[in-house]
C-alpha cells in the first residue's frame, strides 16, 4: 500500500469519482451543449434560476434538466441555493467559459471518447486501437484532410490551442540569426510557414508533411498570398528510410516529434541533420512534462499521452525533455540552447556536433 496518508472513507469517495468519471463528463458535455450553464450564468444576479424555469426557457423536460443538476451539485459544478434555486460554481464556470477547459472538452468529446473504449486493446497491441471510430488508417495523421468537419475542428483547435500564444516569441528565437531557408517539417496548416513568412520578408519556406495535410497547408499559403516564397517536401516518416533535401539554415519542428515513438524520433533527428548546412539550427518546440509548472498542466500532457496510445499512432507520448536530451544526443547532434517559452514551452536548440 502507498505511504500517502489519506483517510478511507476520502479514499472511497475519490474512487467512486474514477468510477463514473464518464457520466459526469457526459453531463457537463450535456450542460453546456443545451445552453443550461449559459442560462444559469444569465441568472446569477437574480437569485439563481430553477429547474421548471429551465426546462420552460429551453424547452426541455423537467426530468432531463434535474437529473443533469443532480449529478453536477454532488460533482460541486453547480449549487443550490436556499430558494432551491442553481448557481454556478467555480468550478462549474471554467467548464463552459475557460478556453483552454473548453477546448479540452470538445477534443475529449469529438475526437477521443469513443475511441478511448478500445485503450485495452491499444496497450496490447502497440497500434491505435480506437481511430477505427473515425476512420480506416494507420494513423490519424493520414486521415487529418478527411475527418468529419466537426471532428476535425476539435483536433485543429486543440493543436493550435497550445501553440498559438509562444508563436510570436518563438519567432524571434527563430529569426535572431536571420536564416534565409527553413524548413517546417510537420506544417500542419501552414500556420507556421504563414507566420514566418510575415515575421520576416525575405526568408524561404520549405513545408514538410503527409500528402493529406500539405494539400491544405498549400490551400492556405494560396490565400494568404505566399506561395512564391513557401514550397512543400511530401514525405512519409514511417517509410523506410526518410530523408530530406539538403540544405536548410534552420530546421523547425513544433509539437512535432512528440507524434512519433523514440525510435522513430531518432529516425527524424538524424534526418534533419544531414539535411541542415553545417552551421545550421534545428529548433524543437515541445510542452515537456517534468517542465510544467502547475500539477494541471502536467496532468493534461500525460491524459494527451493516452490520445497518442488509442487514437493517433499506439506509440507516442508527451515526453520529458531528460528523453529529448538522450535521443539528440545519438542523433549526432548536440544542445546549444535551452529555452523556455511562454507557461507550458521549452525550445531546444540543436546543432551538429564538431568533429
Amino acid at each position: 500500500m502507498s505511504k500517502n496518508s489519506i483517510k478511507a472513507i476520502d479514499a472511497i469517495q475519490e474512487a467512486q469519482k474514477i468510477a463514473f468519471a464518464p457520466f459526469v463528463f457526459q453531463a457537463v458535455v450535456s450542460l453546456r451543449k443545451l445552453g443550461i450553464f449559459d442560462l444559469i450564468f444569465e441568472r446569477r444576479k437574480k437569485g439563481g434560476i430553477s429547474i421548471e424555469e429551465i426546462a420552460k426557457e429551453l424547452s426541455l423536460s423537467a426530468y432531463g434538466v434535474g437529473v443533469l443538476l443532480e449529478i453536477s451539485e454532488s460533482s460541486n459544478i453547480v449549487s443550490k441555493n436556499e430558494n432551491d434555486n442553481y448557481e454556478l460554481t467555480t468550478i462549474g464556470y471554467y467548464l463552459n467559459y475557460h478556453k483552454t477547459v473548453d477546448v479540452n472538452i470538445n477534443f475529449t468529446q469529438d475526437v477521443c471518447y469513443q475511441g478511448l473504449f478500445y485503450l485495452n486493446e491499444a496497450i496490447k497491441t502497440g497500434k491505435p486501437a480506437g481511430l477505427k471510430v473515425l476512420g480506416n488508417w494507420n494513423t490519424v495523421y493520414e486521415g487529418l484532410s478527411q475527418l468529419t468537419p466537426e471532428v476535425q475542428k476539435a483536433w485543429f483547435e486543440f493543436d493550435h490551442h497550445y501553440s498559438d500564444d509562444v508563436f510570436q516569441e518563438a519567432l524571434e528565437t527563430v529569426f535572431r540569426n536571420n536564416p534565409k531557408t527553413i524548413y517546417d517539417v510537420g506544417a500542419n496548416t501552414g500556420k507556421f510557414a504563414i507566420s514566418g513568412s510575415r515575421y520576416n520578408d525575405t526568408v524561404s519556406i520549405k513545408m514538410v508533411d503527409l500528402p493529406g495535410q500539405l494539400k491544405i497547408a498549400l490551400n492556405n499559403i494560396k490565400e494568404a498570398g505566399f506561395q512564391d516564397r513557401v514550397t512543400h517536401h511530401e514525405i512519409d516518416w514511417l517509410s523506410e528510410n526518410p530523408q530530406l533535401p539538403k540544405g536548410a539554415d534552420t530546421i523547425w519542428m513544433s509539437q512535432f516529434l512528440d507524434c512519433f515513438s523514440e525510435e522513430e524520433i531518432l529516425t527524424i533527428l538524424k534526418a534533419c541533420a544531414a539535411a541542415i548546412k553545417d552551421d545550421g539550427e534545428i529548433l524543437i518546440m515541445e510542452t515537456f512534462t517534468d517542465r510544467q509548472r502547475f500539477d494541471n498542466a502536467k496532468f493534461a500532457l500525460e491524459a494527451t499521452s493516452l490520445y497518442f496510445t488509442v487514437m493517433a499512432n499506439g506509440n507516442s507520448k508527451m515526453y520529458s525533455a531528460k528523453v529529448f536530451m538522450k535521443l539528440i544526443d545519438k542523433a549526432g547532434l548536440e544542445l546549444k540552447e535551452d529555452i523556455a517559452v511562454g507557461e507550458y514551452h521549452t525550445i531546444l536548440v540543436c546543432k551538429k556536433k564538431e568533429l
